[in-house]
């Protein structure tokens, strides 16, 4: 705890945010090069077998960065991802898989959207059904 002759001198500093998708370097989406594709499994509590990517982020001046991508979707959506497709990928992190910050953003680029989808189908990238 500070004094009052402390704080007279140095007053208190806000803190500052940390940004946790350092990756996006503060733009919305990113896109990015999959590098390959595998399965992972969740904590503890938990159990199934997660899809995800490990995808290439290129920047214009400083090469590229790796990162690991959560493929949504049900009922085989990621089948078509492969080594060198493109993605759009998002923030975002999966609670129950270590080291997933990131979301790979259905219906763009190569991505197919999941049309099995009824409801959130903005997050799947599937057009309102008449």
């Amino acid at each position: 705890m500070a004094t009052l002759p402390q704080l007279f001198e140095k007053c208190r500093k806000p803190r500052k945010y940390k940004d946790k998708r350092i990756a996006l370097r503060q733009c919305p989406q990113r896109k990015a090069i999959v590098d390959k594709r595998y399965i992972l499994t969740p904590r503890k509590p938990n159990s199934a077998l997660r899809k995800v990517a490990r995808v290439k982020i290129s920047y214009k001046h400083k090469g590229y960065t790796a990162v690991t991508a959560y493929i949504p979707g049900i009922r085989g959506a990621d089948k078509d991802l492969q080594k060198h497709s493109v993605v759009l990928i998002r923030g975002g992190r999966v609670k129950d898989l270590p080291g997933v910050k990131y979301t790979v953003i259905c219906g763009v680029y190569d991505m197919k959207p999941v049309y099995a989808r009824r409801k959130s189908r903005s997050k799947y990238g599937v057009k309102r059904i008449k």
